[in-house]
């Protein structure tokens, strides 16, 4: 026994920096999740840490054009090839200790791996247990009646037809406002909402293109904020009639808005409220996509009269936009990547997960049925 107790110590010893290291990772993760009910707490932490330091990352990292989340992805890509490269060539030369380096390179990673974990808890998973956007404006989703989904519906578009005036269009009818004018215009969008809700005063930079847009289609993202560089990045390769309430979904990330569904409503607010015709158009469209969905599977009859009075030029952009979408539907990376973003909501209490994304219409109704 006392033999085999000095094998443990001498093993455990061996790589006790290692040891250390996970210990204080798991420690921190430990206390997180347990503060994390403690809403007073979460509110001090993202108001005078996370935020003002994501804030201050953002500063460093907009100082380029290029998206540095998407090189420190590849850099990060890059290290842990050569790690199990490395990993794999110490394990061959190492003989006689090759279930001792199989330790080590696993024990290496998993220190890594959970140490990302805590600072992406630290610079964001808090936000998910602070207030709510829905907390600070009193604006709730709650359950809402089939008329006035219907009525709100109808708001949109109308309002969707008119602002489609505005819109110049490429021959074949397609919205084609240039990506670069919308983009430059992404740090001004949500003056009108600021103006609505003050809270939500923000010190925007704007949003970056992303190089691999076509891989974030493949994997069904239309836009990514990276709370390790405080930045707002967008797919450039999906139809541009969407970019500009993606942009502003995005950046109400930046606020501290961790909820997808509160996000989408804010990116319908923030661009219908904007002032400038790309954005107005682009917020009404995403209202009316969402809204005209649920009515959809409520009342198909109802959808159908609406949609029917849409302008040519408004099915011809929601017909592309499906038709973009559709070559990526059921790939095998999309349905591993909507499953792994489906648990990472869940774990942050969206007990809707990627569903939760439908809980915008009931905000959409609440807040603009007596319009």
């Amino acid at each position: 026994m006392k033999q085999n107790t000095m094998q443990i110590k001498s093993f455990l010893l061996r790589r006790k920096g290692l040891h250390l290291w996970l210990a204080a990772d798991l420690i921190l993760l430990a206390g997180f999740y347990l503060c994390r009910g403690q809403r007073a707490w979460m509110n001090t932490l993202t108001a005078h840490v996370t935020g003002p330091l994501r804030r201050s990352l953002g500063d460093l990292c907009y100082r380029t054009e290029i998206s540095i989340m998407e090189v420190i992805s590849v850099l990060a890509v890059l290290a842990g090839a050569a790690y199990l490269l490395w990993s794999i060539a110490a394990v061959v030369r190492a003989k006689g200790r090759r279930l001792d380096r199989i330790y080590g390179a696993l024990l290496g990673a998993a220190c890594a791996v959970v140490m990302v974990y805590d600072i992406f808890w630290l610079l964001w998973g808090v936000n998910f247990w602070a207030d709510s956007f829905q907390d600070k404006s009193g604006i709730r989703a709650q359950p809402v009646a089939r008329e006035d989904l219907t009525a709100v519906t109808a708001h949109f578009a109308r309002q969707l037809s008119l602002a489609a005036d505005q819109i110049p269009r490429d021959e074949y009818g397609l919205f084609d406002v240039p990506r670069e004018e919308i983009l430059a215009k992404s740090d001004s969008v949500y003056s009108g909402a600021e103006a609505l809700f003050p809270f939500l005063e923000f010190a925007d930079k704007g949003v970056k293109p992303m190089a691999f847009s076509r891989l974030m289609s493949e994997i069904d993202f239309t836009g990514f904020y990276c709370p390790y560089t405080g930045e707002s990045n967008v797919n450039v390769d999906s139809p541009a009639c969407l970019l500009p309430s993606t942009a502003a979904h995005e950046l109400a990330h930046q606020r501290g808005v961790a909820s997808e569904q509160e996000c989408n409503f804010l990116a319908v607010l923030a661009s219908t409220t904007s002032g400038d015709p790309a954005y107005e158009y682009s917020g009404w469209l995403m209202g009316y996509i969402h809204l005209g969905n649920a009515l959809y599977a409520a009342d198909p009859d109802a959808y159908w009269a609406i949609r029917d009075t849409l302008p040519e030029t408004v099915l011809t952009d929601l017909q592309y936009n499906n038709a973009y979408w559709a070559q990526f539907r059921d790939s095998t990376v999309q349905k591993v990547s909507n499953k792994v973003y489906d648990g990472l909501l869940k774990g942050y209490g969206e007990e809707r997960g990627i569903q939760s994304y439908g809980t915008v219409v009931d905000m959409l109704v609440v807040y603009y049925k007596d319009v």
